[in-house]
């Protein structure tokens, strides 16, 4: 890495007042130190490399501003960088200043390091409290998230992981689903949105997370939210029910066209079934559920599967829709105490399945990447 002497000359390459060629030349060696972990490693002790990177984003350069944005980004993905970069810098408050302007062309960066911030739940704290601090709130965040266009130079997709990763937190979670708002209703059509599954896979996880509060699923199964046809037909196919089942199910999932398509991302697959599955955890919910009609789905959708972790999840669904109650004290399976053996010997059996599972699909890939005997490659 660099000696004190030539970091202190690259550092002072790295202003607004510098020459544009030689400004240039030092982000570019900046963004190919972050481009390894050895390289982000060693930013990580310098924060004035840092707060000069989050300056220079200001910069009337666009290649310079881009270079300090990629920096940021190979930065952020590093868990280790994240406390010096909201902490030793104003770099948060920057970001969402530039997200709220709707002629911003590096918005789409800012959602990425934004999303990368809010993955682990010191610094999405952190990232939720900026957001407070700022007077900006999560309900623009929403409202920019669900208004098509309001960035016509960025798409804005990555601000579903952002939502999602805000959830985490007890307050994100009590906002998107506080009753007099509307924001979860505003959500849900976005579980089908077809041309990202960047967005997709951020709303889903975001009701995922809602789903944990579970004072709220016989409000989130009711006509007011209706969220199960919006979990459920992303997991729908073409395959004809009998005409019992079709009218026992809620109407946007009866008699589906034969060119219907299921969600094609199995991480989007497995977060849906594993929201059902939160939704099943209170004797309402599984009430619900069963007169709605969900196991038939989840039948077609179990034959159709390839995925061996999805297919766990499928199963476990499954045993519940057509298992009987559990006992009257156990109903709600949120609450239940289990014995910290039995916890143990269950975490360590799903661990092994996990593993197996793994095994399984890297056999399967291994297999399928192979060449027919007696074809040349």
């Amino acid at each position: 890495m660099l000696s004190d002497g030539e970091a202190n000359e690259l550092l002072s390459f790295l202003t607004l007042e510098m020459r544009a060629d030689v400004k240039g030349q030092a982000t570019g060696y900046i963004l190919g130190l972050t481009g390894n972990r050895d390289g982000c490693r060693y930013l990580r002790s310098k924060p004035d490399f840092l707060k000069a990177l989050v300056t220079l984003t200001c910069d009337p350069s666009i290649a310079i501003v881009k270079d300090c944005y990629h920096s940021l980004i190979n930065l952020s993905a590093d868990e280790t960088l994240h406390q010096p970069l909201v902490k030793e810098t104003d770099l948060l408050a920057r970001l969402f200043q530039n997200l709220l302007d709707p002629e911003y062309m590096f918005a789409d960066r800012i959602c990425t390091i934004l999303s990368n911030l809010s993955r682990h739940e010191r610094t999405c704290r952190d990232v939720f409290n900026t957001l407070q601090e700022q007077k900006i709130g999560l309900d623009k965040v929403v409202e920019i998230f669900c208004m098509k266009g309001f960035n016509k130079k960025a798409s804005l997709h990555y601000l579903g992981p952002l939502l999602s990763n805000l959830t985490q937190l007890p307050e994100a979670r009590h906002f998107i689903l506080d009753k007099d708002k509307c924001v979860i209703q505003r959500l849900l059509p976005y579980t089908q949105y077809k041309e990202s599954s960047t967005r997709r896979g951020g709303v889903v996880g975001t009701l995922r997370n809602c789903c944990f509060d579970y004072a709220h699923h016989e409000w989130l199964l009711s006509d007011a939210v209706d969220i199960l046809p919006y979990l459920l037909l992303p997991l729908a196919g073409p395959e004809e029910l009998s005409e019992e089942e079709n009218e026992g199910l809620p109407v946007d999932l009866q008699y589906l066209p034969e060119d219907k398509k299921r969600e094609d991302d199995p991480d989007i697959r497995k977060m849906l079934l594993e929201t059902l599955m939160l939704l099943t955890a209170t004797k309402v919910g599984r009430q619900i559920m069963k007169n709605k009609n969900a196991y038939p789905i989840m039948r077609e959708f179990h034959k159709w599967e390839k995925d061996s972790l999805v297919i766990s999840a499928c199963e476990k669904l499954v045993q519940v829709l057509i298992g009987d109650e559990p006992e009257a004290e156990m109903e709600n399976l949120m609450e239940v105490e289990i014995p910290k053996d039995v916890e143990e010997k269950l975490q360590e059996l799903d661990a092994k399945e996990q593993e197996q599972m793994e095994k399984d699909k890297q056999e399967s890939e291994k297999k399928q990447n192979e060449s027919p005997e007696g074809l040349e490659r």
